[in-house]
């Protein structure tokens, strides 16, 4: 997911930090960029404190046994700042989550950084999608949660900037909602072999 999203948002009007637990992962992906994208501005850090503090906004693209760790390392340079969690607490055999019925992975982010602003994004659809979330000429839906309205409204900047239709649905215990959906989605998908190329629409009139 990680990879996907700084492919996609490198294409937009964004200056990118990369940080990795594999430093060599993170510089790789710099490259394959630029290769792809000379005009993409984009730099690595190898330090996810510094890279905290030098980022406007932070994107956590790591599973979510790892959030609790990394927010550790980056609260003090976290301060004020928005940091989208993608992540979906399931288990290893997607039968259930791993977060309390009554909490999910974003609101533990929230509690682990109780001076930043959370909000869930992008973790209702496959890594796949970010190529092109288009389907059958129908934008794939991506649903954001949070409490703070002004990160909301970054973050629905920054979901049209990967090319999802952006939906806002509520503060941030509607994550537990958005988990639950990721989850179904990966149930279905392995029941009737549905590809990356899979994610969730609202259709209305």
């Amino acid at each position: 997911m990680g990879r996907a999203v700084a492919k996609s948002l490198s294409k937009g009007n964004y200056r990118l930090l990369l940080s990795a637990r594999n430093f060599t992962k993170a510089k790789e992906l710099a490259i394959e960029i630029l290769r792809e994208n000379p005009n993409a501005d984009i730099e690595t850090v190898e330090c996810q404190a510094n890279a905290s503090w030098e980022a406007d906004i932070i994107i956590l693209a790591v599973p979510f046994s790892e959030e609790k760790e990394i927010a550790i390392k980056i609260k003090d340079y976290a301060n004020q700042k928005i940091v989208i969690s993608l992540s979906n607490p399931t288990n290893e055999n997607y039968s259930a989550l791993l977060t309390h019925a009554e909490s999910s992975a974003a609101e533990e982010l929230q509690r682990n950084l109780p001076n930043s602003k959370v909000v869930k994004a992008f973790n209702t659809c496959f890594s796949e999608m970010f190529d092109s979330p288009i389907i059958d000429r129908k934008r794939m839906d991506a649903f954001i949660a949070g409490n703070e309205n002004d990160a909301l409204d970054t973050v629905t900047d920054i979901v049209k900037s990967a090319g999802f239709n952006p939906i806002v649905i509520g503060d941030l215990s509607v994550s537990r909602t958005l988990e639950n959906m990721q989850l179904l989605l990966i149930r279905l998908s392995i029941k009737h072999q549905y590809n990356g190329r899979t994610g969730w629409k609202i259709l209305h009139e």
